[in-house]
């Protein structure tokens, strides 16, 4: 552990501490899950849009009268 400390010194890195490694290392973990989660909700959104515009192929967003039309 003093050698690793040395190094670190003597390289101009900031020294942290084992416990801080750790919970920085959780929170990646916990950021890299939640991401999971979100990539996938958007890809089931994704195909659910897909699948309601192939049943419903007049079903359009209203579009938005010309700019200065009024």
């Amino acid at each position: 552990m003093p050698e690793g400390g040395l190094e670190a010194v003597r390289a101009d890195d900031d020294v942290v501490s084992a416990s801080r490694v750790r919970e920085l290392e959780a929170k990646i973990r916990d950021l890299e899950r939640l991401l999971g989660q979100k990539t996938m909700e958007a890809e089931i959104l994704w195909e659910a849009l897909d699948a309601t515009r192939g049943k419903k192929p007049g079903w359009r967003l209203p579009l938005l009268p010309p700019v200065g039309s009024r």
